[in-house]
């Protein structure tokens, strides 16, 4: 489901998603992980916005994120992801679409939600059996949660932000998913 044009306003939160082509990764090793974390790093500061959780999995990717200023919050990705396809179409000697889809995007207005929503990201490696816990997967923001650190990829506060604690939200992680989560989760 895609937000309309009028949705992209200061303080609205997305959840921002996408897959990869075909049976393509988006990542293949460390290098590329870290490209797109620098690509997204470089213009959350020129496109003002606060990064509540995210992930990159091999094969694609969740962001939920607050558009802090008038510029909408989707020109973010599409400069990112723009710079990333050339990269990645570069190094890996192929052309054309690296996407499934246009950039996703689901506007969040329930705080419950967006909890479950960032449960959901944080676990989503786990879920894929790439770690066994989530603070070892390392292009997620969960650790900076787990010990309170803010940089770029990570909103000062997030706790405050939510209204939980960490030792609640790490007990929340191993409960089960709700049916809310199910609801809008079952592929992945």
């Amino acid at each position: 489901m895609r937000c309309r044009h009028e949705d992209f306003v200061p303080g609205a939160i997305f959840h921002l998603y996408n897959h990869a082509i075909d049976d393509y990764q988006l990542f293949y090793d460390d290098i590329d992980y870290n490209f797109m974390i620098n690509i997204i790093e470089e213009n959350v500061e020129k496109i003002p916005s606060s990064i509540i959780a995210f992930c990159l999995m091999p094969d694609h990717y969740h962001f939920l994120i607050r558009q802090d200023s008038e510029v909408e919050l989707y020109k973010l990705f599409n400069y990112s992801f723009i710079k990333y396809a050339k990269y990645f179409n570069e190094k890996y000697s192929r052309k054309g679409p690296i996407f499934r889809s246009p950039l996703q995007h689901i506007l969040v207005t329930d705080k419950t939600y967006m909890i479950q929503l960032c449960k959901y990201i944080h676990l989503n490696p786990v879920r894929k059996d790439l770690v066994d816990q989530p603070e070892n997967w390392i292009y997620s923001n969960y650790k900076n949660w787990l010990f309170q650190n803010t940089d770029k990829l990570t909103i000062n506060n997030v706790f405050k932000e939510l209204s939980i604690s960490p030792s609640w939200y790490k007990a929340y992680l191993n409960s089960p998913f709700n049916f809310i989560c199910r609801k809008y989760f079952q592929n992945g």
